[in-house]
């Protein structure tokens, strides 16, 4: 089990690999836009001031929570949905490291969520 916090909301993955949220919306704690895709599979789950990413067995990322902070990565979805190994944060962005050696990026572009860097 892995517990992990921000600002103003939780995140726990439980023993069968889906994950559980509360507290404030606006940081992540209602991850229900995304909840069947946190039914099962998630091995880790990393976050920042205000969102989360959740990286899955099979490789791809879901996030939630501010989507200004990262918690909407739908710009760089395709590039998520396969071929993740790690993910790092900080206040306001999330970068993708992936297993071909790119880096994807999302957030706010003022804290490097900028496009996708090769």
């Amino acid at each position: 089990m892995q517990e992990v916090r921000n600002e103003s909301a939780f995140a726990v993955i439980k023993r069968d690999g889906s994950v559980v949220t509360w507290g404030s919306s606006s940081g992540g704690g209602d991850s229900s836009s995304v909840a069947s895709e946190l039914s099962s599979g998630v091995s880790q789950i990393y976050s920042n001031q205000n969102a989360f990413a959740a990286l899955k067995t099979d490789g791809s990322v879901v996030t939630w929570g501010s989507s200004s902070g990262g918690g909407d990565s739908s710009s760089v979805a395709s590039e998520l949905s396969s071929g993740v190994s790690q993910i790092y944060s900080n206040q306001d962005a999330f970068a993708a490291l992936k297993t071909d050696g790119s880096v994807v990026t999302w957030g706010d572009s003022r804290y490097g969520g900028q496009p996708s860097i090769q």
